[in-house]
């Protein structure tokens, strides 16, 4: 099949088009300094250049707390408007299978623990990350109401915090991971005694391995033929302090972890409900978490050059 992955060139995107080559698909990857996908034309002009008959939508905007209280407008029109017009280029181009990448913050602020699919409409999401996922929950909507209208076979994932090698350890919009192996290794290697976090450390947090999500995304793409949105999670949580200190050990840092706690929290808990994802398409994540956060590390030591001086 033709197949179109939009995102492809970001942390989450390469590592799927990686996937698809293994299997001897060579996809067409959109990447945003040649169609951004906020503007009607630029869509278009992709769909009618590709002729996609499997899209995989993983193209987003996206930040730690951070940057999401920070960009809060943006992120809301950037993906929402990402979606529809993605959504609405298949439909007119007859693709035959849509993914659309959702996000675990589009969950309500206390849904119950572990997040179960039927619960995302029962609240609002937590106030710091709502309009991104806000913005992404809306493409549910649509994705369920262009197959009610127009058969178009759309499927929806929510995947939970991804980490991994190629992630974004950009001072500035990174996620809690990538930004806390980028302080403490920083930290280590000039010598400094502390680092300060966010928050108290008590909100718990479950992460996926990237390999583990593109794993996911391609079964999801093979088997999967329903309008009902699925998790793709391992099912396991931990909090903040905790995480730190496992990236602390991982990193070497040996100096002190101060929390300044007039900075927000975040949700207060997330772990996923994953029944129905190894149930519909046989997804269960592999990769242990020390393990990953290990493959991690490694990677960044060896490109954090990039990153210096940021």
């Amino acid at each position: 099949m033709r197949t179109l992955v939009t995102g492809g060139g970001g942390f989450l995107g390469t590592h799927v088009v990686a996937r698809l080559q293994a299997e001897g698909i060579d996809p067409i990857v959109a990447r945003r300094r040649q169609y951004d996908l906020t503007r009607w034309d630029d869509t278009e002009r992709l769909f009618a250049d590709a002729k996609p008959e499997l899209v995989l939508h993983l193209a987003a905007e996206v930040g730690g707390i951070g940057a999401n209280r920070d960009n809060p407008g943006r992120y809301w029109y950037s993906n929402l408007m990402m979606g529809a017009h993605v959504i609405e280029q298949s439909r007119l181009h007859g693709v035959d299978k849509l993914v659309v990448l959702g996000t675990v913050c589009a969950y309500p602020k206390f849904a119950p623990v572990p997040f179960n699919e039927d619960d995302l409409w029962n609240g609002y999401p937590e106030e710091t990350n709502a309009p991104y996922g806000v913005a992404k929950k809306s493409l549910l909507v649509g994705a369920q109401g262009y197959r009610e209208q127009y058969g178009l076979n759309a499927i929806f994932l929510l995947p939970v915090n991804l980490y991994g090698p190629r992630d974004n350890f950009h001072p500035t919009n990174a996620h809690v991971i990538p930004d806390l192996i980028r302080k403490m290794s920083d930290a280590q290697a000039l010598g400094e005694r502390e680092v300060v976090l966010w928050g108290d450390g008590s909100p718990t947090r479950e992460f996926l391995y990237v390999d583990d999500a593109t794993e996911g995304i391609v079964l999801a793409a093979l088997r999967y033929d329903r309008p009902e949105p699925v998790n793709l999670g391992t099912g396991e949580e931990i909090s903040i302090k905790d995480l730190a200190e496992l990236i602390g050990e991982a990193t070497g840092f040996e100096g002190e972890i101060v929390w300044d706690t007039t900075k927000p929290n975040g949700q207060p808990r997330r772990k996923l409900d994953t029944t129905r994802a190894k149930e519909l398409f046989g997804f269960e994540a592999q990769t242990p978490f020390r393990e990953g956060i290990a493959r991690t590390v490694a990677w960044y030591r060896e490109h954090a050059a990039a990153y210096a001086g940021r």
